[in-house]
């Protein structure tokens, strides 16, 4: 992945299964239920409605495993306190290893209505690219319930001091039950109160920053559906400051009125980009009656043209405001997954988005993530690409075609592109067959017009 990752592909190839696997993770870290190892949706609060395990596994095959891993840049700079033995001296050394990025792995078994996690693990790289593992495995010893007990194993990589961390398994005061929540956390059930010098509670302590890191990723990554709400003639707004526009954009109003008070220029910025994309002149939200919650939103479609409401203008602007609120509204750093933005919206318009993207990844450090069919908007990032626009290269992008081979999987290949914006290894029929259909077109002119001539 990259500051802007892009899926295209037909219809049914599995662009969309990837962005359901991050949306079910987000969705579980949001749920209530600690001993839920994975939410796979169908409740009102759901991003996405997966089914059961059996919808979830591949081929529908049952047991399964599944195994995933992904790395992120975390947000603080985190200190991992290590307690070792050097094996020959029996010394021990304290160390704290400041990380410069985690990777996250995981495997967890499925059976019919049965969910259980294998193991997951917290991966430190740190500023050196050595890579030191925190593993969480299943005991076989413990007892089968809904509180299974896991076991600590950490180990430091440094093959030259011939240092071997001390795990749960060897010492005794890492021989504490160890219990998960969830897919990602951890929990230490101590027999007594830990000292706040002991190793015990300094690693309980590094293990739960990481449990909320890996929280914050996901309560930190954002979604707008494809298929999003009609405008209306009034918005009611009763001073609320929504986390995001919500999943099809229902927030939106409530999102651009909740940012006046903390940082009018997301109002400012969004009916600029408006303007840019050549939908509109002017852009104005407005309260209908004084001391009420009553909103409208009047819109200009040329210079001279009459205020009207949105609901009296053509269906695209609706549809791509929600896209501009949340680009200008979440928070820096954040990840937003886009399904399809370019849905009822003119090519010329699905070009400018691109370009809105590219803005907000380089003003805003803002990570987006979409699926899409647009031509258009992958031929303006080409563009882009070749004129190095506000340092757009292709190294800001990661972009993937997706589809389904004779046995039925689905396969991910990666776009080549130069660093002129060249696809080298474009795929056939990427969005249809277009040189195609115009020799088909130029054959028939000539023939009905021979047709005539005769």
């Amino acid at each position: 992945m990259a500051p802007l990752t892009g899926f295209f592909g037909t219809n049914s190839s599995g662009k969309t299964a990837i962005l359901q696997f991050l949306l079910m993770l987000k969705q579980t870290v949001e749920s209530s239920d600690r001993n839920r190892i994975l939410h796979l949706g169908g409740d009102q609060y759901s991003y996405v409605d997966l089914g059961t395990t059996y919808d979830i596994s591949h081929r529908h095959r049952l047991p399964e495993n599944i195994k995933f891993a992904f790395e992120w840049i975390p947000t603080v700079t985190y200190q991992l306190f290590l307690r070792m033995v050097n094996k020959e001296q029996k010394t021990l050394l304290t160390q704290l290893l400041n990380t410069s990025s985690i990777k996250f792995e995981s495997a967890i078994n499925i059976d019919n209505d049965q969910t259980e996690l294998e193991f997951f693990k917290y991966l430190f790289y740190q500023d050196d690219k050595s890579l030191h593992p925190a593993s969480i495995e299943m005991n076989p010893y413990s007892i089968g319930g809904n509180n299974k007990i896991y076991q600590l194993f950490l180990e430091l990589k440094d093959v030259s001091q011939n240092w071997s961390i001390e795990n749960s398994n060897e010492f005794s005061e890492f021989n504490e039950p160890i219990y998960t929540f969830k897919n990602y956390g951890i929990k230490f059930q101590t027999k007594q109160p830990l000292s706040t010098t002991s190793n015990l509670f300094k690693v309980r302590n590094n293990l739960r920053d990481l449990n909320s890191e890996y929280e914050n990723l996901f309560q930190n990554t954002y979604y707008l559906a494809p298929l999003r709400e009609y405008p209306k003639r009034t918005y009611l707004w009763s001073g609320e400051r929504p986390q995001d526009v919500g999943r099809r954009g229902e927030l939106t109003v409530a999102a651009l009125l909740a940012s006046r008070k903390k940082d009018a220029e997301v109002e400012i910025s969004v009916a600029k980009a408006l303007k840019e994309l050549g939908l509109i002149h002017g852009f104005r939200l407005n309260r209908i009656t004084p001391n009420r919650g009553d909103y409208e939103i009047l819109v200009q479609k040329s210079p001279n043209s009459a205020e009207v409401l949105i609901t009296d203008v053509g269906f695209g602007v609706s549809q791509v405001l929600p896209i501009l609120v949340l680009c200008y509204y979440a928070p820096k750093g954040a990840t937003l997954i886009f399904e399809q933005p370019e849905i009822h919206l003119h090519p010329s318009v699905q070009a400018g988005l691109a370009d809105i993207f590219i803005e907000v990844i380089k003003t805003r450090n803002i990570q987006i993530i979409i699926e899409s069919h647009s031509e258009h908007l992958l031929r303006r990032l080409q563009r882009r690409m070749a004129e190095e626009k506000d340092g757009f290269t292709n190294d800001d992008a990661a972009l993937y075609f997706c589809k389904m081979n004779d046995q039925g999987d689905s396969e991910l290949v990666t776009l080549d592109i130069d660093d002129y914006g060249n696809i080298c290894n474009y795929p056939e029929d990427f969005f249809g067959d277009e040189m195609g259909d115009l020799v088909a077109m130029t054959e028939a002119a000539i023939n009905r017009q021979m047709k005539i001539g005769d």
